[in-house]
């Protein structure tokens, strides 16, 4: 069975192909170090932000661009991206990714700096979906912003919400992996959002805010 289950996983992130562009930002992500979704959970990102018709999204975590090329392959054609990371290196990298897939660069706003100090400066029910690829000592206050941040019937979307196959397994109390249940368990019970919890990648929460 569990032969079977990696089988069907390998086969979902396969399932949609990345381009070449794409390709390379993870070819430098890896270079870097810096953490990128999979195909699957980049597919699923691209899919929800064209099932919402988005033109207002903010990524918080940067990585190499290569979230940011899913984005913006589902937003409309006059959507702006807003991304947020600490390290310029890797918004570099993002920068230069976007422009060889000819992103216009009116489409992309790339904020180098902490999302803390960022996001509360961001608008009340402006965006249509809200990206969180973060640490997880940090990922709820992110969350808590970026449900005031989102409309009606936006999205919240939440990388890594499975740490490693380790948020299933209850016998698993590292700090990280509870910070991940728990805000597994947030999201869940907030009257605001409709959740879902996907298996994709190393899981990707989503949430959809309620009126």
């Amino acid at each position: 069975m569990a032969a079977e289950k990696a089988l069907s996983w390998a086969y979902t992130e396969e399932f949609i192909a990345e381009d070449d562009v794409t390709a390379a930002a993870r070819r430098r992500g890896e270079e870097l170090g810096a953490p990128v979704v999979s195909p699957g959970t980049g597919a699923a990102l691209r899919l929800l932000a064209a099932a919402v018709g988005a033109r207002a999204v903010v990524e918080i975590g940067t990585g190499t661009g290569v979230s940011g090329l899913w984005l913006l392959g589902g937003m409309r054609p006059d959507g702006v991206l807003t991304t947020i990371d600490v390290d310029t290196d890797y918004q570099r990298a993002a920068r230069e990714a976007f422009t060889a897939a000819g992103v216009r660069s009116a489409r992309t706003r790339l904020i180098s700096g902490r999302a803390m100090d960022v996001l509360p400066r961001m608008a009340d029910g402006a965006y249509d979906l809200v990206l969180v690829d973060a640490e997880p000592a940090d990922v709820a206050d992110y969350v808590q912003q970026a449900v005031r941040m989102l409309r009606v019937g936006g999205v919240l979307a939440v990388t890594n919400t499975l740490w490693h196959d380790r948020v299933a397994d209850p016998a698993r109390r590292d700090e990280a992996t509870v910070a991940m249940r728990e805000l597994g368990k947030a999201v869940r019970g907030d009257e605001r959002l409709t959740a879902a919890l996907l298996p994709t990648g190393t899981g990707l929460l989503t949430a959809v805010r309620r009126g």
